[in-house]
């Protein structure tokens, strides 16, 4: 199929009915699956995902999955991305969620509506939208990432500092700590923080993409966007937070060290912190995210991924068989939980999790799972666009020469604005505010 056809067709990231059905499987997996035995190839990068399949394979001798690990989220989806030109996609793949337009638009998953529609009612809206586009679901959640706050409790109570529960409170904490130890800062948001930032946005309004009969307008400089802009640079500029690179040794050894005290961050955070700065274990705790608005509890999601089911498959029915069982069952769900550490997006795997013990970096907090869901049930649906992977480099190209210079950050959310404008027009989408 033509790329003209394919982006007239998803000018919503959402397929009209001929590239829906129109279009053949390919050379993912083998076997008949009119009754003999199948094999599914399935790509992912998640922790212990072999032990999933292990199961899986155990009680299903007649589709038995070949798992592959394809590296991280960007890496695998460029993978998937060169598989599928080449026609020899696999036939399940790992598919973080805001790259998952880029992929439609590239015609490599298979719209499964019709095949996941018996356990759509396991997720709630917020989690279901990310891989819904136009009424057409592309892939089925995997796990989740809503934004919470994880801080160093230990030494926020040795210096009297509250929590922040709204960001006006996280810019007097962040001053506070800055006086209580001139080595230390309450966090560090750098420019190649995009994801934080797309979040913070959408918290306090603003859709950096939405479509509306398939014409698209993109938010990214949108008043919300520059207020939020405006913000963070005013803590940047009062020294009272660090733009240093996240999970580098040298924020590592600051986390260790206790002179970077906190991550907003999605659920998954805490693994990552353990890992970085396992001296620190039980010394951290989690809060709801800072509010923009007080008593306004949204929050955004910041990483998680699905799993699709790829065009090049032979036997989607098979394959969304199996995603509906690593995903959206209890089972599946609840080994998400326990073997691979993640935040379940169903909601069984989220109710099982209260029943948890809480992450290691924090095993004094026993109420983190109760924590999380309401965290979870405050997540807002949110839509990514068909050139995410544009607007990221653009950001942070443009924040970090913004902050090198100490020129206006609205002026860098503004540019961004203009390059990813120019690029969807390049390719042919609808825009509303050009």
């Amino acid at each position: 199929m033509k790329k003209s056809k394919i982006l007239s067709a998803v000018a919503a990231i959402g397929v009209s009915a001929v590239l829906l059905s129109g279009c053949s499987g390919g050379t993912g997996g083998t076997g008949d699956s009119a009754g003999g035995k199948v094999t599914l190839d399935f790509w992912s990068w998640a922790p212990n995902t072999q032990s999933l399949v292990d199961t899986w394979n155990a009680a299903n001798p007649d589709i038995q999955v070949n798992y592959t690990d394809a590296g991280g989220g960007k890496d695998s989806s460029a993978k998937l991305l060169t598989a599928s030109r080449a026609g020899n996609a696999p036939d399940v793949a790992a598919v973080e969620y805001p790259t998952l337009p880029s992929l439609i638009v590239a015609d490599v998953p298979l719209d499964i509506t019709d095949l996941v529609s018996d356990v759509t009612d396991k997720y709630d809206e917020g989690t279901l939208s990310q891989t819904t586009f136009d009424g057409h679901i592309f892939g089925l959640p995997q796990d989740i990432g809503p934004m919470a706050f994880f801080y160093r409790s230990d030494l926020l109570e040795q210096w009297g500092i509250p929590v922040p529960t709204t960001w006006a409170e996280f810019k007097t904490a962040a001053a506070a700590v800055r006086a209580a130890d001139p080595s230390a800062y309450l966090a560090s948001l750098p420019a190649d923080q995009w994801a934080f930032y797309a979040g913070v946005a959408n918290q306090a309004g603003s859709k950096w993409w939405s479509v509306k009969d398939n014409t698209w307008t993109v938010g990214i400089a949108d008043d919300a966007s520059l207020e939020v802009a405006d913000f963070f640079q005013g803590l940047v500029d009062e020294d009272l937070i660090s733009t240093d690179p996240i999970l580098t040794p040298e924020w590592n050894a600051k986390a260790n060290s206790g002179t970077m005290l906190s991550w907003p961050a999605g659920l998954w955070a805490p693994g990552v912190i353990e890992g970085v700065a396992p001296d620190t274990v039980g010394k951290w705790s989690m809060s709801a995210f800072p509010e923009w608005t007080p008593g306004d509890p949204a929050v955004a999601y910041q990483g998680g991924s699905s799993v699709i089911v790829t065009k090049d498959s032979d036997h989607p029915e098979e394959a969304a068989k199996f995603i509906k069982w690593l995903n959206a069952s209890e089972e599946g769900a609840n080994l998400l939980l326990t073997v691979q550490n993640a935040y379940p997006a169903a909601i069984s795997g989220q109710e099982d999790a209260k029943a948890s013990a809480p992450p290691a970096l924090m095993p004094q907090q026993t109420d983190f799972y109760e924590l999380a869901a309401k965290v979870s049930a405050n997540a807002i649906p949110v839509t990514w666009g068909p050139n995410v992977n544009v607007a990221e480099s653009a950001f942070t190209d443009e924040l970090n020469k913004a902050i090198n210079a100490g020129t206006p950050w609205r002026d860098a959310f503004t540019a961004v604005q203009k390059i990813v404008v120019a690029d969807m027009t390049k390719s042919g989408f609808e825009i509303s505010n050009k």
